[in-house]
C-alpha cells in the first residue's frame, strides 16, 4: 500500500480516501489490468490462439499483478469476500470469449469439431491459473511454451491459427 500511495504521489490514506478499503484498491487495479489487456488483443476471432499463447510472456513481464491476481482469486472464493462478484465476472466473461473463439476457429478448420468450446474455456482458465502459480514458484516455466502445449495436444492448428 505504501509503495502505490508513493507512487500514486499520494498517503496510504489518501488512497483509501478515494477506494474505501485495499481490497476495493486492488480490485480496481486487477479490473484496469484486464482493461489494458483487452486493449491489446484483438476480439474473439479466428486467429486470436497466437493471442492466448502471449498471455504468458505478457504476465511475467508484471510479477506483482500475477501475484496480486492469484492472492485474491483464491480469497474471492470465501463467500462475502470483496473481490468474489468481480472474479465470477471475470470467468464468466473469459469462458464466453473463449468459447467464442473456439466456436470461430472450428469453423476454420483450425480446431477439433469434436472439442466442447465452453468445457475448453474452463480449462484453459484453471491451466492459465495453475502456471501462474507454477510460475511464481519456479521462474523458469514458460507459461507461453505451456499454454502452445495444450493447444497443440487439443489438435488446434497453432501456426495457421495466428492473427
Amino acid at each position: 500500500m505504501r509503495d502505490l500511495a508513493e507512487a500514486a504521489g499520494t498517503s496510504t490514506s489518501g488512497l483509501l480516501h478515494y477506494f474505501g478499503t485495499k481490497e476495493e484498491l486492488f480490485i480496481e487495479i486487477l479490473r484496469r489490468r484486464d482493461a489494458d489487456a483487452a486493449a491489446q488483443e484483438p476480439p474473439a476471432v479466428p486467429g486470436e490462439i497466437e493471442g492466448l499463447i502471449d498471455i504468458g510472456r505478457r504476465n511475467a513481464e508484471v510479477p506483482g499483478l500475477v501475484q496480486l491476481y492469484a492472492q485474491f482469486s483464491t480469497a474471492a472464493a470465501e463467500e462475502g469476500h470483496p473481490a468474489r462478484p468481480y472474479f465470477q465476472e471475470r470467468f464468466a466473461e473469459y469462458r464466453e470469449r473463449i468459447g467464442r473463439m473456439v466456436v470461430a476457429e472450428q469453423a476454420a478448420g483450425r480446431m477439433p469439431a469434436s472439442l466442447d468450446p465452453t468445457r475448453f474455456a474452463t480449462i484453459l482458465a484453471a491451466v492459465t491459473d495453475g502456471l501462474q502459480t507454477q510460475w511464481m514458484l519456479d521462474e523458469s516455466i514458460d507459461m507461453s511454451a505451456h499454454i502452445r502445449y495444450l493447444f497443440e495436444l487439443v489438435g488446434a492448428d497453432v501456426e495457421h491459427g495466428r492473427s
